[in-house]
């Protein structure tokens, strides 16, 4: 089956993608979160399949404001749910390739970053994609 996006669904789709990694880093800013976004943004770009072909685009349309880590779960876990949703309803097998690409990119993000608050909020990204 053909994914069919508009340009705004792309855009939700790498906010969801590149967010999760970026909120899971500043969960785990008493550690090294640049280290943590390299490696969850590193795991990213092995997406396969339409998801990463989307994921692979060059774009500035990530936009991620605030100055604090909730204002920046209030736009990442919505677009999680919002592309899990989409996904679904177009193509379910692409709506579990981006779950699993979302997913091998927080645990690559997570390494040797064990603290409570990196795994609180790995679960709310997790309970955000299956929210759809």
């Amino acid at each position: 089956m053909t994914l069919s996006l508009t340009t705004q669904d792309k855009s939700t789709l790498r906010t969801a993608a590149y967010g999760a990694v970026a909120l899971l880093a500043a969960a785990g800013a008493a550690g090294s979160p640049h280290k943590m976004a390299t490696a969850g943004t590193l795991a990213l770009t092995a997406a396969t399949g339409p998801v990463g072909h989307v994921l692979a685009a060059r774009s500035n349309d990530i936009r991620l404001y605030g100055k604090a880590v909730a204002d920046l779960a209030d736009q990442v876990l919505p677009a999680l749910s919002a592309t899990m949703a989409l996904l679904g309803e177009q193509d379910p097998a692409e709506a579990g390739n981006f779950r699993g690409t979302v997913l091998v990119a927080i645990e690559a993000a997570s390494q040797g970053a064990s603290s409570p608050a990196v795994a609180a909020m790995a679960g709310k990204i997790i309970a955000a994609l299956d929210a759809a």
